[in-house]
């Protein structure tokens, strides 16, 4: 006989360690003592509650966020449902829990649970956890430490969870290293089954050679990082000398994963519909997964090479069974730059005549300049609230978007612009970065001059005078993989003074500055998410101090703490020589051991040093989907390819959703 789903038997018992019941008996009457209690409950639309004696493998997947950033993620809630499809394997999902409730819960000796059935996360085989940004790192001690789980992989034992990191961050965990067992680099709906599949021999043969085993099984693949297994020894000067691995099994180097037939990965089938508010309320299809356009700065672009489109027919299917399953009246068609499919007229006309009239409008998260064009911002209108336009020119003068590789002339936006204000928008938003590499005061402020033009153009093809445009700017950050890996990066009080003279640069017209809106974030946050973006291993014990003296939640203004961010590197890294500025505003050289090195992305170093190189000389470089390869390394190095339409096909079904629908009902769960 089946056990419950949510409340197990009292004999089921995890070895050595936790009950695996549910905790909500405990938890509920603290939820109405919390903000947002809604958000620890569970029983979303769509969400997935097995056995726990069913199955033979258990992951618990988090988010380190508030589940209100956590919940939409479409890389959880794929590796979720790819997961759960395996009839022996159940997947359950954790967040982030907000200081109020971690008080709470420690007071009642409540552990990190689980939102689906409420259990205990010590008690799973795996967790996994997807960083996207480096400022979740406190995060993740704190759900270890509320797990009970020991912070050190050092000290975990055959009954705990083995620590897996994915995400754009986990390609340099090595500021986290002393705290994970392993990490992914890539795409990781393979890369899971396979985990799982080694993790179900393993116990099936009575888990031999312990939890060592098992990892060193994982490692030899070359596609498991598993940081325990390689030394790193320093030079006198502070940086890295070598890192070798220190088992026979274990390979030099760990390449990242790539999922290429994206056709055949449709996830999510039925996404996840939130009880609490959450960031995006919306139905996404991930559109295509890559990007070539080669913007200097841009990590996700450079370590998710090659392009590699969804069909059209693949879209359609996903975009109609998501909308069955939740009721969501928007669809975003997302991808890093999702105006570049090859057939993103196609898609969304096709989409557009299929929804007419049902309120189910479609939205790209933002548009390149020069993919954007008034036919395609209608179809992206015509069943949903005409909002405003987003653009990302990135930098304010010509010679910076030359130095970044974002070729937007200004004259591009401003006719791009134009035509939108001409046939109805009145609102534009803009983003900048500020301390690019070799960025200059006059830089920053043409990002004045360029909303200003904006304005004026506005204003007069429209006639009117409520034309408004917005500048969200945000602090430069060089990132590994990249080639702006060596570069500087600016100090927060640079930063600061430049956004200082920006804004009185608007404000010294106050007839075009009334209507121009800036947001901007201080340099300090980014100096923090400097140092973990390429730090080593020698910012794990920063980081635990940071944790221990109350760093929670740092990606959230009313959270960060600039100042214990730096006593705490300063007390830590002090005794090792080498501060904050070593690892932040220092420039690296051409040959420097790189933190990241021995974990491979594709990209040829010596290639992104020559790009480096190109930026510092202002030199662009063109999109190479469209032009010959410049041998960046990603297609031979991961056998794989730019996977491009146009396929000449059409959106299938054509024709049109019915008023009978389930669109039209969001109370259905079909699909």
């Amino acid at each position: 006989m089946k056990s419950p789903p949510v409340l197990l038997t009292g004999a089921d018992l995890y070895p050595g360690r936790v009950r695996v019941e549910s905790v909500f008996d405990r938890l509920e009457p603290l939820l109405p003592r919390v903000s947002k209690p809604v958000q620890y409950v569970g029983g979303e639309l769509n969400a997935t509650a097995k056995a726990w004696d069913d199955v033979a493998i258990r992951w618990c997947l988090m988010y380190p966020d508030a589940y209100e950033v956590g919940l939409p993620n479409q890389g959880v809630q794929i590796l979720y449902e790819i997961l759960n499809e395996q009839p022996d394997v159940l997947a359950e999902r954790t967040y982030a829990v907000w200081p109020d409730l971690e008080e709470l819960m420690r007071a009642h000796d409540i552990p990190q649970f689980t939102v689906d059935s409420h259990r205990p996360v010590g008690a799973f085989d795996v967790l996994g956890l997807s960083f996207a940004t480096e400022l979740g790192y406190t995060n993740l001690l704190s759900a270890l430490d509320l797990a009970g789980i020991p912070l050190h992989a050092v000290d975990r034992t055959d009954d705990d969870p083995i620590v897996l990191a994915g995400g754009h961050a986990a390609f340099n965990p090595e500021p986290i290293a002393d705290f994970l067992d392993a990490a992914v680099l890539g795409d990781g709906e393979e890369a899971v089954l396979e985990i799982t599949e080694a993790l179900r021999r393993w116990k099936a043969e009575g888990q031999p050679g312990g939890r060592d085993e098992l990892l060193l099984r994982l490692a030899e693949s070359g596609g498991v990082y598993v940081p325990k297994f390689y030394d790193v020894s320093y030079r006198p000067d502070g940086t890295i000398d070598e890192v070798v691995p220190n088992r026979d099994r274990v390979p030099y180097r760990v390449f990242k994963r790539t999922t290429l037939e994206l056709d055949d990965w449709p996830y999510p089938k039925k996404p996840l519909v939130p009880l609490a508010e959450s960031v995006h309320e919306r139905m996404s299809v991930e559109i295509f997964r890559g990007c070539t356009r080669g913007c200097r700065f841009c990590q996700a672009g450079m370590i998710t090479r090659p392009v590699r489109e969804r069909s059209i027919e693949g879209i359609g299917e996903m975009v109609q069974r998501g909308l069955a399953a939740t009721g969501f009246e928007e669809v975003g068609l997302l991808s890093l730059s999702s105006a570049d499919h090859s057939e993103i007229a196609e898609i969304t006309k096709g989409l557009a005549d299929r929804y007419e009239g049902t309120n189910t409008g479609l939205s790209l998260p933002s548009t390149r300049v020069d993919a954007f064009n008034i036919d395609l911002a209608n179809e992206l209108s015509r069943n949903g609230r005409r909002s405003g336009l987003t653009f990302a020119p990135e930098g304010g003068s010509e010679r910076i978007r030359r130095v970044i590789n974002k070729m937007v002339s200004e004259e591009d936006l401003i006719r791009t612009v134009s035509a939108a204000f001409a046939n109805g928008w009145r609102q534009v938003k803009l983003y900048f970065m500020c301390g690019l590499p070799t960025e200059t005061d006059e830089d920053v402020l043409q990002i004045a001059e360029m909303a200003k033009e904006v304005i004026r153009a506005g204003r007069e093809v429209s006639g009117r005078k409520d034309i408004r445009c917005t500048i969200s700017i945000g602090g430069f950050v060089p990132k590994p993989h990249t080639p702006f890996q060596w570069a500087g990066q600016t100090d927060p009080d640079t930063i600061d003074d430049r956004l200082r003279k920006l804004r009185q640069a608007i404000n010294a017209d106050r007839s075009l500055g009334r209507n121009i809106g800036m947001r901007y974030h201080d340099g300090k946050p980014s100096t923090v998410e400097g140092l973990l973006s390429r730090g080593d291993r020698r910012l794990g014990r920063v980081i635990e101090r940071v944790w221990r003296e109350g760093g929670r939640f740092d990606g959230w203004n009313e959270y960060f703490s600039f100042e214990r961010w730096m006593s705490c590197a300063a007390a830590e890294l002090g005794q090792l020589g080498v501060d904050v500025d070593w690892f932040t505003t220092r420039e690296r050289g051409e040959h420097e051991v790189l933190p990241w090195d021995h974990l491979d992305s594709g990209l040829d170093k010596e290639w992104l040093w020559a790009d480096w190189q190109d930026a510092l000389d202002a030199r662009e470089q063109d999109d190479c989907r469209w032009t010959p390869c410049f041998d960046c390394g990603v297609c031979p190095t991961m056998g794989t390819d730019i996977e491009v339409g146009p396929t000449g096909r059409k959106l299938l079904p054509i024709s049109p959703v019915g008023q009978g629908s389930p669109v039209r009902n969001p109370a259905f769960n079909g699909g």
